[in-house]
């Protein structure tokens, strides 16, 4: 795993990192820090990395403003902050999760877990998915989704007015960002749950979602009792 850190107290950065190599032991194969947003975004244009970890107060710099570059990039971001007033916020923009300052190295573990698969997802309160068009993001609201396609390491995701857009992030990655009325279906689709209209069972033991619009979209044998228990039906 290659890890940068942008943290502009050195004391805190060097611990950050110490705690980063206890909690991934082999696994952690690169380690950058960064005390500036701007060597930060510099590291990311041309470096590929795997995850985040952000403090939202640099020099009086704000985090937000990388994070607001960078909401569209493969990778996941954890802040770390002891501005806690900012969590609702930053969860917003699909960070995986907002870590207290003080913390510990428990809480920080905690944080890593979530980059397991099955792992618990985050607390929902992401708004928006940004995708990057003409070299600029664009903010769609998570709401309007009607369900996102896998397409290996990123993914379609299709609107209810039809659109498709391209997310430079896996189905894995965005599932654990989504909010849970979000379900994954087959190892190639999540659905909004909301915009299910009936499951149904074709000849051959092929189950599907139907949605309201008409779409079908298949379900993996293995999750169809568990969706017709959570839904219901």
């Amino acid at each position: 795993m290659k890890l940068l850190i942008v943290e502009d107290e050195p004391v805190i950065a060097r611990r950050i990192r110490r705690l980063s190599g206890l909690i991934l032991g082999d696994r952690l194969e690169q380690v950058t820090v960064s005390n500036t947003l701007e060597s930060g975004l510099a590291h990311l244009e041309k470096d590929e990395i795997d995850l985040l970890l952000l403090d939202l107060n640099l020099n009086g710099a704000s985090g937000f403003d990388l994070l607001e570059t960078i909401v569209a990039r493969p990778f996941h971001t954890i802040i770390i902050s002891a501005y806690t007033d900012k969590a609702i916020r930053a969860f917003e923009y699909g960070v995986l999760d907002f870590v207290p300052k003080p913390f510990n190295q428990d809480r920080l573990a905690q944080a890593f877990g979530r980059l397991e698969p099955g792992s618990v997802p985050s607390n929902g309160q992401v708004r928006y998915l940004a995708v990057q068009k003409r070299g600029r993001h664009v903010l769609f609201d998570i709401q309007d989704l009607t369900y996102i396609k896998g397409a290996g390491v990123y993914s379609e995701l299709h609107f209810q007015d039809q659109s498709v857009e391209i997310h430079n992030k896996s189905l894995d990655a965005l599932a654990r960002l989504l909010p849970g009325h979000f379900d994954r279906i087959h190892k190639s689709y999540i659905v909004n749950s909301t915009l299910v209209r009936e499951l149904a069972v074709a000849s051959g033991g092929k189950y599907s979602a139907i949605l309201k619009d008409g779409t079908d979209l298949p379900i993996s044998r293995a999750r169809y009792r568990e969706l017709r228990k959570k839904w219901g039906d």
